[in-house]
């Protein structure tokens, strides 16, 4: 029915919906199909023409100037010229190319070109320093990356492309952040945005023959941390963009007509979310090319008539202290959506108030899921900060201390698992065992085995859920899941004097995102406030190089760091007496 809703179409329909099968966990989705996801996205939908919009979007900069659109028939001779541009470049079909630029729309045509051509996009963030960058091209054996020479924001250019030379990256092709401006000192085999469409045949480029695959091929790669250090890279095929798209229509009631924004990136899963669950719904995308903490995106809002806002808590946070959205009208909106990290009462309280009391959907999710698998409902009561439903077609678990399933109906608080027949979730992983990271050592239900996530979840005694952080040794900073591993790797060689680290990320007194604290243990005595003073600023300085996002809020020094009986660090120990000792100093 989702299917028909959003006009989804097949060149080789499927023998049925759901079949068992010993190669997937829960079952074979969609067995036999064939299609192309990004050609779905390029076509009118059900009740709507290819001269309606696609794309609604503006510079920052240019807040007073009238908005840009791209059609849906605009939008599909773009990525058309692009996919015969790339097929030009004679890459083997099925190769990786990565996308590492903002969310603008030369990165939306990319985006869908790759696909629409039989590539695979490897997704990597526009804030990543070069050796995250270097890391997930090696990972993902990317053959050519799209970057732009410099981003622009506040009046300042930040350099981009010269992280990606850095990275010892393969052929690049470079788009100027500023219209046509001609870009110098260009590596040999790299080729500017001009000269790449040059190499596509001008007679037949606005027209390209979609390459279709099989529902389980391979049509993006994404990256989400692992406890040991290097980020776990988790293949989308051809059907999670329909996961992400269902989503949208289920439960943020996402429909023709509709405008939706949230701002993000091509290298977090939400930006591949934002593309396929506007265009495969019949909604128009609105992109704002800067920063979302400024009355610039606020006009933005009230201009494009944003029906559907997607935030993450600490963009909210920001517009609440600076007051950056007062004066515009968001009257629009029908709904926020928020995901990411732990959201703040107060905050969202006040972020409804910007559009006469909407409700806000969390949505929490991962990329391994290629969406939700728990959320809101806008046919349900909805609570602040809290959950109302599983997601549409999951069905969630919270165990107890013995790793045993609570019933459903009662109340509780324990790591959350999935039913595995979860649709459009991952299969398989590039760089690590797929059923070890998220089945081994997993209780069973109904004879099947249940999904690992990695969540601590509350089940309320009026039926809502509440997040409580992760179980596992990962931390959510600002939206970006990060291994504590990373982070302890880097600090334990700030200074001679630590003997080692434990990166912990603590909720903040009344809700919000988690603040990022480390615990240090010296190898002699304890140093005075004012060193550790210096030393939060180095702990600073050095994280840039990982992500110039994170920050540490605190230092904390203890005289050894919990074990277990295996030697491995009980950073939940340390995040308990972290969160206790903050709330007692109210």
């Amino acid at each position: 029915m989702v299917f028909e809703e959003m006009g989804i179409t097949f060149s080789v329909a499927p023998s049925c919906i759901l079949r068992d099968s010993d190669a997937y966990p829960g079952g074979e989705w969609l067995p036999g199909a064939v299609l192309n996801a990004a050609a779905n996205c390029l076509t009118a939908k059900p009740g709507r023409t290819s001269s309606d919009v696609a794309i609604v979007w503006r510079d920052e900069g240019k807040d007073s100037e009238p908005l840009n659109f791209v059609t849906v028939e605009e939008l599909r001779k773009k990525s058309s010229l692009v996919a015969n541009a790339l097929d030009a470049l004679n890459l083997a079909k099925g190769s990786a190319i990565a996308i590492d630029m903002p969310m603008n729309v030369n990165a939306v045509v990319i985006y869908l070109a790759i696909v629409l051509a039989g590539y695979i996009v490897v997704s990597i963030a526009d804030s990543f320093a070069a050796p995250a960058i270097s890391t997930r091209l090696k990972i993902s054996e990317a053959k050519a990356i799209f970057t732009q020479d410099c981003i622009l924001r506040d009046d300042k250019e930040l350099p981009l492309y010269s992280r990606v030379v850095e990275a010892k990256a393969p052929m690049a092709i470079v788009i100027p952040a500023r219209g046509s401006t001609p870009i110098k000192g260009l590596r040999t085999d790299d080729l500017s945005w001009e000269d790449f469409l040059g190499r596509a045949d001008r007679t037949t480029a606005g027209i390209y023959t979609a390459v279709e695959q099989p529902a389980y091929q391979f049509s993006n790669i994404l990256f989400s941390s692992g406890t040991t250090g290097e980020p776990k890279a988790i293949p989308w095929t051809h059907l999670t963009p329909l996961k992400a798209a269902a989503d949208g229509w289920c439960h943020m009631d996402i429909r023709k007509g509709d405008v939706v924004a949230w701002p993000t990136n091509l290298g977090w899963m939400m930006g591949p979310w934002l593309v396929y669950a506007s265009l495969l719904n019949g909604a128009s995308m609105a992109l704002y090319n800067g920063s979302p903490n400024s009355s610039g995106f606020a006009k933005f809002v009230q201009d494009a008539k944003v029906t559907m806002l997607g935030v993450v808590p600490s963009i909210v946070r920001t517009w609440k202290n600076t007051d950056c959205t007062a004066g515009f009208d968001w009257s629009n909106i029908r709904c926020f959506s928020s995901t990411g990290e732990a959201s703040s009462v107060d905050d969202y309280l006040w972020l409804m108030g910007r559009a006469c009391y909407k409700p806000v959907i969390e949505y929490c999710g991962g990329t391994e899921i290629g969406g939700g698998f728990i959320t809101g409902s806008l046919l349900q009561p909805q609570a602040l900060s809290a959950f109302s439903t599983p997601a549409m077609g999951c069905n969630l678990f919270i165990l107890d201390s013995n790793g045993n399933p609570l019933p459903h109906d009662s109340a509780g608080i324990g790591e959350l698992a999935l039913d595995p027949t979860l649709f459009g979730s991952s299969t398989t992983l590039l760089n690590a065992d797929h059923h070890e990271v998220y089945f081994s050592g997993m209780p069973e239900w109904n004879a099947k085995v249940l999904r690992r996530h990695g969540d601590e979840f509350e089940r309320t005694a009026d039926g809502y859920y509440r997040a409580h952080g992760r179980a596992d040794d990962t931390m959510n900073l600002g939206g970006i899941k990060v291994s504590s591993i990373e982070i302890e790797r880097i600090c334990n060689r700030v200074n001679d004097a630590i003997l080692e680290t434990a990166a912990i990320g603590v909720p903040p007194v009344g809700g919000g995102p988690e603040q990022l604290t480390i615990a240090v243990v010296f190898k002699d005595q304890s140093p005075q406030a004012e060193d550790l003073n210096q030393l939060k600023l180095m702990f600073n300085s050095a994280l840039k190089k990982l992500n110039p996002l994170f920050k540490v809020s605190s230092v904390v020094v203890v005289p050894s760091l919990p074990r277990t009986a295996s030697n491995k660090v009980m950073r939940r120990v340390l995040r308990k007496e972290f969160t206790q000792a903050k709330h007692s100093k109210i």
